[in-house]
């Protein structure tokens, strides 16, 4: 069996759901509270690595967070599988000569559609995707500029790097797929004094309602990431980036419905059923 090193940042962000995946998958999770203290000095002895999300900001001075940049460096060096989820894949960026600001057009906060970018075709992981998944948003900060070399996979209408990929084994995502809705609710009271503009409710109720669909999506995705830290030698070299301005996103609702529509009649004729997705409101 695999070993996989978690890194936590906090007690409200664990794994979860996606911690329990990963371990029907296969792997062997070792935790390490990062914010206690617990981050290895190496990666010797892991076959891959998984940094969670949490409510500090990655470009502050706390004294772990050079550990854990430090620590991503040398997995990207090696080639060691990587998954970042939020602040994770934000670290992740940071690390590699990326750039974390405030989002420019303001927080993400419950749940959303990301569109697949071009590029998500041929990626090991966001190629069996569908075109518009569901996911979990809740953050301030964005990867604004990605690391020389990444590929960007997915991005959403207010913010542009919402999945990209880093080197040959390396993944970032700035959304959630770990959650329960008792997590959601858990960050909501938490930042209650920041999202007190918002429809707060409303934003509970609909990320309470996608947690079934965010499971079907991103479970088997976090299948093939288990797959890929059991047998690396699996996946090839990327191509090459392909130029954001050649990627467009799908963000209008009739595009995405379009696209869904033709992703059904491609599957269809190649008789492989598609997952499926929530269809965004008209």
């Amino acid at each position: 069996m695999s070993d996989l090193l978690v890194l936590q940042f906090e007690e409200g962000c664990p794994a979860a759901r996606l911690g329990d995946w990963l371990v029907e998958a296969g792997l062997v999770l070792d935790t390490r509270r990062v914010d206690l203290g617990e981050a290895p000095s190496s990666l010797d002895g892991f076959d891959g690595v998984l940094v969670l999300g949490g409510a500090i900001s990655s470009y502050g001075d706390l004294p772990y967070l050079s550990a854990v940049k430090q620590l991503l460096r040398e997995a990207v060096a090696v080639e060691l599988p990587i998954l970042g989820v939020c602040l994770g894949g934000q670290l992740l960026a940071l690390a590699n000569g990326g750039r974390v600001e405030p989002n420019p057009d303001g927080p993400e906060l419950g749940a959303e559609l990301v569109a697949k970018r071009t590029a998500a075709a041929t990626d090991p992981l966001f190629r069996e995707m569908p075109i518009a998944p569901d996911v979990i948003q809740w953050h301030w900060d964005a990867v604004t500029t990605l690391p020389p070399g990444a590929i960007q996979l997915a991005s959403s209408v207010t913010c542009e790097n919402q999945a990209y990929r880093l080197g040959r084994l390396a993944w970032g995502v700035q959304f959630h797929i770990e959650t329960t809705p008792e997590i959601v609710e858990a960050w909501a009271a938490h930042d209650a004094g920041r999202i007190e503009e918002y429809d707060v409710e409303h934003i509970l109720e609909r990320a309470a309602a996608i947690h079934d669909d965010i499971e079907e999506v991103w479970r088997p995705f976090a299948v093939g990431f288990a797959e890929i830290v059991a047998d690396p030698s699996a996946v090839p070299p990327p191509a090459g980036a392909v130029r954001t301005s050649m990627a467009e996103p799908l963000t209008d609702p009739a595009m995405i419905r379009a696209a869904l529509a033709a992703e059904a009649m491609h599957a269809h004729a190649s008789n492989v059923i598609p997952l499926q997705t929530r269809r965004p409101d008209a």
